[in-house]
């Protein structure tokens, strides 16, 4: 096969990319190891900043979204039974999309149907090869048979343990990485929403996160160590747990019921520099991970996505390669501001075993400035919404 640019990985990233680049006649064929169906049952986050909303958008993909998202104008900080409410809207004149990464990446295959072939799911043995040449091309596995994608250009969008970062030579790569000591104790609930906007909440017990998917289908955490067991928390545990870590009206007024689904997951920060090399361009977990505690890993791969579709667009119209030439430099700066923010929330939320006297106090100080500082607000609103492009 002969393609422009062959996208390795089929979650969001790769299908965004593939998309965007469909309507300006640039083509591409996705390679996803596992089948749409694997992918889909994935769950993930589901907050969209206004970058991610827009190039939906863009891609033709914005129907459904707008029609069944939910629009959040702020969202609440919670510690030591106060609240301080902070509004997007009124301080930045943005808000943020509440619709489920999974409901993205439907919507992405969906639209890949009218393009039989763009996108061949169940490949396995993907191999990238040249990429320092003028010549790249990708091996793979399908049905038992051995095939080859020549291209332009190579697009690493397969995660953290996919195979396209470890193609840049050790030598030249860089990894920075922080691990927390401590995770996320989800459960997926279906009970209605215990507020209309998220609340983050920080207490002697720890961290809470009462977030949603739609009016009657809410997501919660609670921060626990990760010697935890999933299988010692029944529901009637997780409960008792986050009432206690909320503001007594919000947990008063919590419904409960069975969770529909149930998990811990870790918490760690990771850059890879560059984010390019040769004809291999890194994009979303392939470079870097954030803690979730700033609802940046979908938003941060859009980024990166933005950069490089308009990289490629200005390649293949104008014969410019100058954007391409830059992205790793350009995708770098708004990871590390998006990697700053994410270890923010994370430090000033969590309580962490190490922690003195002096450091609680500090989180103390911090949170009571956030709450009479109309510009720390608007500090954390920017952030939130999204940093612009």
């Amino acid at each position: 096969m002969r393609t422009q640019v062959a996208i390795i990985g089929g979650g969001p990233s790769g299908l965004l990319l593939s998309q965007l680049l469909r309507t300006k006649g640039i083509a591409s064929v996705v390679l996803e190891r596992r089948s749409r169906d694997y992918v889909l049952s994935r769950i993930r986050a589901g907050i969209l900043e206004r970058g991610m909303v827009g190039l939906m958008r863009q891609a033709g993909l914005g129907e459904r979204m707008d029609k069944e998202c939910y629009v959040h104008d702020g969202t609440l900080i919670a510690f030591d039974g106060e609240e301080i409410p902070i509004d997007f809207k009124a301080l930045t004149g943005h808000s943020v999309t509440v619709y489920g990464q999974t409901e993205v990446t439907r919507d992405l295959y969906d639209a890949a149907e009218a393009d039989p072939g763009r996108v061949l799911t169940e490949c396995d043995e993907v191999m990238p090869h040249d990429l320092d040449s003028d010549k790249p091309y990708v091996t793979f596995v399908k049905d038992g048979q051995t095939q080859r994608i020549d291209c332009d250009y190579v697009a690493g969008c397969d995660g953290f343990h996919g195979i396209s970062r470890q193609m840049i030579p050790a030598e030249k790569r860089r990894e920075y990485e922080k691990t927390y000591p401590f995770g996320w104790l989800g459960i997926l609930s279906e009970t209605p929403p215990v507020h209309e906007e998220l609340i983050y909440a920080t207490s002697q017990r720890g961290f809470a996160l009462c977030s949603m998917r739609n009016e009657n289908l809410s997501r919660y955490f609670v921060q626990c160590p990760m010697t935890e067991k999933v299988e010692e928390w029944s529901d009637d545990r997780f409960w008792d747990e986050l009432r206690r870590r909320l503001p007594a009206h919000h947990a008063e007024a919590m419904v409960t019921g069975p969770s529909i689904e149930k998990g811990i997951a870790p918490l760690r920060s990771f850059v890879c520099e560059p984010m390019r090399w040769g004809r291999l361009f890194l994009c979303g977990d392939a470079a870097h991970i954030v803690p979730p505690t700033g609802a940046k890993g979908l938003n941060t791969a859009a980024s990166d996505i933005h950069y490089l579709f308009n990289a490629l667009v200005q390649f293949y119209e104008e014969a410019d390669a100058d954007g391409l030439e830059r992205y790793s430099e350009t995708a770098l700066t708004r990871v590390w501001k998006a990697e700053r923010f994410s270890w923010w929330m994370t430090t000033q939320l969590h309580r962490f075993p190490d922690q003195t006297d002096f450091d609680l106090r500090i989180q103390r100080a911090e949170m009571e400035f956030l709450r009479d500082s109309e510009a720390a607000q608007k500090v954390l609103a920017e952030n939130y919404v999204g940093l612009p492009y």
